[in-house]
């Protein structure tokens, strides 16, 4: 009896932390469940922040450092990736009624009625960058635009997304040393694996992109130090 009550317990807990009850060895380690998800997305968010600053940086410098801004470019596509894939899974986990996602609720009303506007202009200016990288320094027509215009509109959208994520971002934040003391099992520490497979993934798929598009920067580069210096 006591047996059965303390799986009973167990089956509770996982629910509440939205990990999938039953499940061990490969599995467990890849389910994080909302949590787990919550912290996948605030990493990579973490992650993107930082290489924004980066391209924010190439930006008041393009002549310089195009090459850098062209790079990270690239690289931002693989985190880009992950967090819209983290975002979209607890979207459709709570659209299907999951209960654990049910119990956490959605982002708040402000935040969800800027998220479309979040994925399409991310989508736009990464869209029109890499055409632009492929299609070369010559393309001044509607690419260029869509790509400058797309970048603005991308920029205050997601300044006041991760503004509006803020208190979510410290609140997880905050638990970060009591999950890091928790013992192997517990529903806080499942899902490590799963984050880190995603997060290094994004990261080395971005990186991977960069590489192969090496050889289309030395068209942008020659256009970008022949109009800063001149014929």
């Amino acid at each position: 009896m006591a047996l059965e009550q303390a799986r009973a317990l167990a089956a509770k807990e996982s629910l509440n932390a939205g990990v999938t009850p039953g499940r061990s060895g490969p599995a467990r380690l890849l389910d994080g469940g909302v949590e787990g998800n919550g912290r996948l997305t605030a990493v990579t968010g973490a992650i993107l922040l930082v290489l924004l600053a980066v391209i924010g940086v190439t930006i008041l410098r393009l002549h310089d450092l195009i090459s850098v801004h062209l790079f990270v470019g690239m690289l931002l596509i693989g985190p880009v990736v992950v967090k819209l894939a983290s975002t979209g899974y607890r979207f459709v986990r709570y659209y299907t009624f999951d209960p654990a996602y049910r119990q956490k609720g959605p982002p708040a009303l402000p935040l969800r009625g800027l998220a479309p506007f979040v994925i399409l202009s991310t989508l736009a200016v990464f869209a029109s960058g890499v055409a632009l990288l492929v299609v070369g320094p010559g393309s001044d027509g509607p690419l260029r635009f869509i790509h400058k215009a797309s970048f603005f509109v991308w920029a205050a959208v997601t300044a006041l997304h991760v503004v509006g994520h803020i208190p979510e971002l410290s609140d997880l934040l905050s638990r970060s040393p009591r999950v890091a003391r928790s013992n192997f099992s517990s529903t806080a520490g499942t899902g490590r694996l799963g984050r880190g497979i995603a997060l290094a993934g994004g990261l080395v798929g971005g990186l991977v992109l960069a590489l192969l598009l090496l050889p289309d920067f030395a068209a942008w580069v020659s256009a970008e130090s022949a109009h800063h210096f001149g014929p």
